[in-house]
């Protein structure tokens, strides 16, 4: 049997309300939706390059210790040999990772049990998920639900880590440990890391289409569901902002936005905190355009393949390091030819598929219900390769 792993908060995750938490340095994991899983199960080829690979199932359960603190700890999936044995070969034991013991404390002051997270303990997260680099002063503590916003609405601008995925962390755990008791355990999906190769991921979190509730989606939550999409930049542009982190050359520090702030933008601002999104603090990162185009493009072309899938609520991340080499941002220096277009540079990943619905899908009751591609994602994705194309001229 394969030794288990102390699962820690996933650092970079800039928007949805799963908790995700990093396994090892390659693999993040969240908790197992059957829609979701169904959907990696039978993944069209096309859209491999895409989305984040599909690793396998893990079992998760709540530890506590006599102070109360609580950890999550996975052990290897049953009835899952084949993706286990090939984590296995990416060699070494996934529990000696970098990442150690991080604490998490259950505040007695509050009836609900609020999880804590202790500042020291996030600092040492970050310092081990970007070994080598140096500290991001930490200026945020995680004090209530509002954290994100002060008494104006305002957000704070400067953080050096992104506390949302914090937040929901903490808010997961605090589900866990009032509905399942400790030996309970609960699955939890196993995806790639698709920041892992980054020493400071710049991420912008879209939510995709004009449509965002499932099928199965209460009359109630649709109902909230179709007003957030009429009242944010979904209805006019099929696309709004979810998250976002960016990180300032200048200063050291990530800009962080969560979805709160998206949701509020008109067109413009929408179009503004695109521009933002390629801000580093030095300067707008033209040189991203159009490696960001084609890959969008790309994408475009596989959508308008893919017969009978509804991508609901699912987002699209763009990626890109936020601290590069200065000889490849030097405009007066030669560019190498494959400059503009080398893929690697950036990345565009579909994330979130737990409402996603197509013609074979188990968990899809009406097999006759959506016909052809998926417009509203169509819609959404050429309307931000426009806006892209006119931040480029």
């Amino acid at each position: 049997g394969r030794a288990a792993v102390l699962l820690q908060p996933f650092v970079h995750q800039v928007g949805g309300h799963m908790s995700m938490l990093t396994y090892d340095e390659h693999t993040i994991c969240k908790p197992l939706v059957s829609q979701e899983l169904s959907f990696y199960e039978s993944l069209p080829l096309a859209m491999r390059q895409f989305t984040p690979q599909y690793k396998g199932i893990v079992s998760v359960h709540l530890k506590k210790d006599s102070l109360g603190n609580l950890t999550l700890i996975a052990s290897p999936g049953l009835g899952q040999p084949d993706s286990c044995g090939r984590l296995d070969s990416a060699g070494g034991d996934p529990a000696v990772t970098l990442w150690h013991k991080c604490k998490w404390t259950a505040s007695a002051s509050s009836e609900h049990g609020l999880v804590k997270w202790s500042h020291s303990q996030v600092t040492k997260t970050f310092k081990d998920s970007c070994p080598g680099k140096k500290l991001l002063r930490t200026d945020l503590q995680y004090h209530t639900d509002s954290l994100l916003e002060d008494a104006n609405g305002k957000q704070p601008e400067r953080k050096s880590y992104n506390p949302w995925g914090l937040h929901c962390h903490r808010q997961h755990l605090n589900r866990m440990s009032s509905k399942h008791n400790e030996n309970k355990l609960q699955q939890f999906l196993l995806l790639e890391n698709v920041v892992s190769k980054y020493s400071y991921p710049c991420i912008l979190d879209l939510k995709m289409g004009t449509r965002q509730h499932g099928d199965d989606a209460s009359e109630e939550k649709k109902a909230r569901h179709i007003k957030k999409c009429e009242q944010s930049t979904s209805a006019s542009l099929g696309v709004r902002i979810c998250g976002m982190q960016v990180y300032q050359a200048d200063t050291g520090h990530f800009l962080c936005k969560d979805k709160y702030y998206g949701r509020k933008l008109s067109p413009e601002g929408f179009r503004q905190t695109l521009r933002q999104f390629l801000c580093n603090g030095n300067q707008l990162r033209t040189d991203l355009l159009e490696p960001i185009i084609l890959r969008l493009k790309a994408l475009l072309s596989v959508i308008r393949k893919q017969s009978s899938y509804r991508f609901y609520s699912s987002s699209l991340l763009i990626i890109y390091d936020g601290q590069e080499h200065k000889e490849s941002v030097d405009h007066h220096l030669p560019f190498p030819k494959t400059h503009g277009t080398n893929p690697s540079r950036v990345d565009v990943r579909m994330i979130d598929f737990a409402h996603t619905t197509f013609k074979g899908s188990k968990s899809n009751p009406n097999p006759t219900l959506h016909d052809g591609p998926d417009q509203g994602y169509i819609f959404g994705l050429e309307n931000l390769i426009k806006i892209l194309q006119n931040l480029s001229e």
